[in-house]
């Protein structure tokens, strides 16, 4: 069966339930540790400074290692790759709930980062293979629904979890959810088709290397590391970088896929990614101190105060979805983004005591502007890529992710650290204007140019 025709039924149904249930096992595992710091610090005789790393090292592990195995699947198979990361994740949760020390769940974590990149690497290389051409926005929309409720479900789950329960069970809960996933994978997920080319062992290294040093450098600048150190991590990351740049464009099918980016459509959407996921990123780690510091809300307030951004993506997810196999990407997500923005200058520019109801609609706005630009631009990123680079799109569309919440992240951090009053509202200030530059690179999308995948 030609791959642009997706699977027939009832195996779609269950390739969809498989990936669906991987994907929110990796995004919830992505924050659901948060929650339980404290406890773990409490428990394992650390400080609190250092069982960071329980979260440090899954983010990190996602992110340097998610564009080789994108490039494994476009090589050896997208089933093969997601299957042996549901294998890894599930052995490797077991492992962190049996961890009896900062160290060994930590390396546990790390292997459970893995894992996750292995789910989400070629997350959307699947989806593009399971649906029909005609449905590919319906299945990015349900993708987006699974993330969103996954991620507003993070800290519900926790406290959830640690109330009835001791906090390896955050981690146990996910075997045997695993061990079910897991027969269905093998079964269901279309079967591979092999390429004949090597795995570039060194582009995997050098890219690893550049991202890790990247990202810790970006880390050091916002948390006030030792100047030397971080210039010595930025400086070996852009040469490293540029290494790894010059390296992939002799290649025809490069693991970093920078032949892509030659593509303007795809270009484009990777830039508007990492812009409007900074913007995201800055908003998630702000919201809390807002509604907690200067607000005065509970932390199970704050919690509450969260969800309505994620669930108002999840609730209209699968509608862009579909508005996305009918209108332009460029015109659903600037319009998205413009509302984004919007949405962020009314939560900066709240009263100074706000209502429940007055938080929660300016919220539910940002929601809606982010769920009107996720599932058309993620759509744009996979489908304006070839079918035989399925893998490197999918790689990309992840990575962009992380790195545009990564680097929000870092820039909340620095602000912070500079500016003491009115950290808050300058943070979300700076997240308007950067969800108002992605939907000005956006519309770039609208001119000429597009290059249909082959």
């Amino acid at each position: 069966m030609d791959a642009t025709d997706g699977l027939p039924t009832p195996q779609r149904y269950w390739a969809i339930l498989t990936i669906g249930i991987g994907l929110f096992l990796a995004v919830l595992d992505g924050a659901i540790a948060n929650v339980a710091l404290p406890t773990i610090a409490r428990d394992l005789n650390t400080s609190p400074a250092a069982t960071i790393w329980v979260v440090n090292a899954y983010q990190l592990a996602v992110t340097i290692s998610l564009l080789p195995l994108a490039s494994i699947g476009d090589i050896f198979g997208y089933r093969i790759v997601y299957f042996c990361g549901l294998v890894v994740f599930t052995i490797a949760s077991l492992l962190c709930a049996m961890s009896d020390s900062l160290m060994t769940l930590t390396l546990a974590r790390i292997l459970q980062g893995f894992g996750a990149a292995g789910l989400m690497s070629v997350n959307g290389a699947l989806i593009r293979a399971i649906y029909p051409r005609v449905w590919m926005g319906r299945g990015v929309g349900i993708n987006a629904t699974v993330g969103s409720i996954s991620s507003a479900a993070g800290p519900s789950v926790a406290a959830a979890i640690l109330a009835v329960a001791h906090w390896p069970w955050l981690f146990a809960v996910n075997v045997p959810i695993g061990l079910i996933a897991i027969p269905i994978a093998w079964r269901a997920l279309p079967r591979p088709r092999r390429v004949d080319r090597r795995f570039d062992v060194a582009g995997a290294g050098l890219s690893a290397l550049t991202f890790g040093l990247l990202i810790s450098g970006i880390d050091g600048v916002a948390h006030g590391a030792q100047p030397s150190s971080v210039v010595i991590e930025l400086v070996a990351a852009v040469v490293l970088g540029f290494m790894l740049v010059t390296r992939q464009m002799a290649q025809p099918s490069p693991l970093v896929p920078v032949d892509l980016m030659r593509i303007p459509l795809f270009a484009l959407s990777v830039f508007t990614s990492v812009a409007a996921f900074m913007a995201q990123g800055m908003s998630y780690v702000t919201l809390p101190f807002l509604f907690e510091n200067t607000l005065g809300r509970s932390q199970v307030e704050t919690g509450l105060l969260l969800t309505p951004w994620p669930l108002t993506v999840a609730l209209i997810a699968t509608a862009t979805g579909r508005l996305s196999d009918r209108y332009p990407v460029g015109v659903l997500s600037s319009i998205g983004l413009a509302v984004l923005a919007i949405g962020l200058a009314l939560v900066a520019l709240m009263p100074a005591d706000p209502s429940v109801a007055n938080i929660v609609w300016r919220t539910a706005i940002c929601g809606l502007g982010f769920g009107f630009f996720n599932t058309p631009n993620n759509k744009a990123i996979l489908t304006s890529a070839p079918l035989s680079r399925s893998g490197g799109a999918s790689g990309m569309q992840a990575t962009s992710r992380l790195f545009g919440q990564t680097l929000g992240a870092a820039l909340v951090a620095l602000i912070f650290s500079l500016a003491h009053a009115h950290s808050t509202v300058i943070s979300l200030s700076v997240a308007a204007a950067l969800a108002a530059a992605a939907g000005m690179i956006s519309l770039m999308r609208l001119g000429g140019g597009r290059r249909k995948a082959a």
